[in-house]
């Protein structure tokens, strides 16, 4: 694809309204994190989701190594309050989730290991399952192993064409 049609694709999948997650990953050094919109449930027997990390990324990195704990990591389903928390995820050159989670309500998942900040619309601890590459992503496929909460009610944060709108 040309440099054009490249732009010309980008343009066109942000227009793909898609869920906001945080991936959190506790790595045996320090504690990882990033912003995530490319998530989707996959089954539920067995209990799989996916998510699609920048196979360049620190977090692809972690995940891919196949010892525990680096083989664990949470995902939350972030709510529309947790526009800021998803910023922080997302900036480039981060520090580490464990300092970006220092002034929000969070706890360490018991299967995980991963921080799991409060506030979201549900919390999962997952294992690695599978891990494929494709393109420039890194697409992980995981089992559900732990659900720490499931909100009753809220909003989703929402990535639109860039953005987080307000609904």
């Amino acid at each position: 694809m040309s440099g054009t049609a490249t732009g010309q694709l980008a343009s066109a999948l942000s227009a793909w309204a898609a869920g906001v997650t945080l991936v959190t990953i506790a790595d045996g050094r320090d504690d990882v994190g990033t912003t995530v919109s490319a998530f989707c449930p996959v089954s539920l027997d067995p209990p799989l989701v996916l998510v699609s990390l920048l196979a360049g990324s620190y977090p692809a990195e972690v995940l891919s190594r196949p010892s525990l704990p680096a083989s664990r990591f949470a995902v939350t389903l972030l709510s529309a309050a947790q526009k800021a928390l998803a910023g922080r995820f997302a900036a480039a050159g981060r520090p580490s989730a464990r300092l970006l989670l220092d002034d929000v309500p969070h706890v360490r998942g018991t299967s995980s290991g991963a921080l799991i900040p409060s506030g979201g619309l549900a919390a999962l601890e997952c294992s690695v399952a599978r891990r494929v590459p494709a393109g420039d992503h890194l697409l992980v496929i995981a089992e559900v192993i732990g659900l720490p909460y499931v909100a009753e009610a809220g909003d989703p944060l929402i990535r639109f064409r860039g953005r987080y709108p307000v609904l």
